[in-house]
């Protein structure tokens, strides 16, 4: 079938009655929920997207013909990923980049890992088999997928089976002959409760390398599968106008613990079945890790852009653009903003073909990227917060604005350079739900740990780094100067 509409995700998540637990009640209907429904909507927007702008976000499918989702197409030339990105970017402005899990990142991955399968066939052919055709339903279905990647926060000086309660991380329980029955506890899914199907994949290398390990498990099922549950934290979303709650009120995705009863996964489903070996090799060899960091840097350049607009717009608002220390942080957005863009231009232009046929973009700037930008972000939201000073604690809501009595002298009293108070604090509050309410703080928390600790990540980006050479520049350069080496012999 064709790419779906807003209205048929809507419908879909209607009929799915996935299990979604907040506050500790079940919710009843996630697309009616105070705490759900205006994200929900800001999703639809997505795929009514996809038919507002057909040549930039629609391709027909290699194998029905159909016009599905470009983020899911396989690119086969440096020109096709470039199309690829512009429609990730198209999506990413609607929300100025803050919508993280918008569904082009795991669209990306389940193409990586349906085209480059053959490590799954491995421990069995009929998983390779099943990556490919798990690709191929999801882009065909127009699927939105959730993932989860990491165990419970319980003891981590110590592997899972090391645990006091080893059962408590998801793990095999039973295999037989229709599939594997799991059971356990995983963290954390963005979107859970408002997506068709869970992606369970590990993010990190296992400690043990054996076989037979229950913890090493990957595959796909629907959200409203028997045993499988949602426990959402509580939403960022106030409930309140847009207008003083510009992003949370939009873009709140929300994340949730996801528990496993004993719940039943079909073959066809599994892709990796107790063999840490192959979950720890699977996003480098599949080049998963590749197309989803390319995504990921393709949206943070939209959010850098944002950023940087509003933080020029609040220069400009309150007359403070004209001074040194302001240039100076306005700078500080640009340069993270233009170092962006020039990792993701080479690693488009330097991308080569894969086994499988891919084009794969150059993963060295993609990597070094996605390791700089956590540690850059919450210096950039803190610029934010520096320009607005008192005036991100000035901000009444839009309700003072309409009262008759106070109304007026705020509209006055609030005034910029160029703008009245109402715009004015528009604007703010705007910058203050970007980087101090709930839902800000919850972005540079997201942007810092995205791939992982930033320190682990570090340390593995250095080990892997290629070295040699550049000592070798030293030693060559040292080595000349040598050239009369004086004796050091005793005399």
């Amino acid at each position: 079938m064709p790419a779906k509409t807003g209205q048929e995700y809507i419908d879909r998540l209607k009929k799915a009655n996935n299990n979604v637990y907040i506050h500790g009640e079940r919710v009843d209907d996630v697309t009616e929920h105070p705490d759900f429904k205006n994200v929900i909507q800001s999703m639809a927007h997505l795929y009514d997207l996809q038919y507002e702008k057909k040549d930039k976000m629609l391709y027909k499918s290699p194998t029905t013909g159909d016009l599905v989702g470009k983020t899911f197409m396989q690119p086969t030339s440096v020109e096709e990923i470039i199309e690829r990105r512009e429609a990730i970017q198209e999506w990413a402005h609607t929300s100025g980049g803050m919508m993280g899990r918008s569904p082009d990142y795991l669209n990306a991955e389940v193409m990586a890992m349906g085209m480059n399968n053959g490590l799954f066939a491995e421990s069995d052919p009929m998983f390779a088999e099943n990556a490919r055709k798990y690709y191929e339903y999801a882009r065909e279905n127009d699927i939105s997928l959730t993932h989860t990647l990491i165990h419970p926060q319980v003891n981590r000086a110590k592997a899972q089976h090391e645990q006091k309660d080893a059962n408590v991380a998801l793990h095999l329980v039973e295999k037989n002959k229709e599939g594997i029955i799991v059971d356990g506890v995983r963290l954390l899914a963005t979107q859970g409760g408002i997506t068709d199907e869970i992606l369970v994949f590990p993010s990190t290398v296992k400690r043990s390398g054996e076989k037979d390990d229950p913890y090493s498990l990957a595959f796909a099922i629907p959200n409203n599968t028997p045993g499988l549950k949602f426990i959402c934290r509580e939403s960022f979303d106030q409930g309140k106008s847009k207008w003083d709650h510009p992003l949370s009120s939009r873009f709140e995705e929300g994340d949730a613990i996801v528990t496993f009863d004993q719940v039943f996964v079909p073959w066809e489903r599994v892709f990796v079945c107790e063999d840490s070996a192959i979950c720890n090799r699977t996003f480098g060899e599949t080049n998963a890790v590749v197309h989803m960091a390319h995504q990921v840097v393709s949206k943070n350049i939209v959010k850098t852009e944002f950023l940087l607009g509003v933080a020029l717009n609040m220069m400009d608002a309150i007359g403070i653009d004209q001074f040194q220390h302001v240039k100076d942080k306005g700078t500080e957005i640009m340069l993270a903003l233009e170092t962006m863009k020039s990792h993701l231009y080479r690693a488009e232009h330097n991308a080569t073909l894969d086994e499988s046929g891919t084009m794969t973009p150059d993963f060295a700037p993609l990597d070094a990227a996605r390791n700089w930008y956590p540690r850059i972000y919450p210096r950039l939201t803190e610029i934010i917060r520096i320009l607005g000073a008192s005036g991100l604690m000035g901000i009444p809501t839009e309700a003072d604005f309409s009262h008759e009595e106070i109304g007026p002298i705020l509209h006055r009293a609030l005034q910029g350079k160029n703008l009245e108070g109402y715009e004015r604090v528009q604007l703010f509050r705007l910058a203050w739900d970007m980087t101090l309410s709930s839902f800000g703080s919850r972005q540079m928390h997201y942007e810092y740990y995205f791939f992982g600790d930033p320190i682990k990540m570090g340390m593995t980006y250095f080990d892997k780094y290629e070295k040699d050479s550049y000592k070798q520049l030293v030693e060559n350069f040292l080595a000349k100067s040598n050239s009369e080496k004086p004796s050091f012999e005793k005399v």
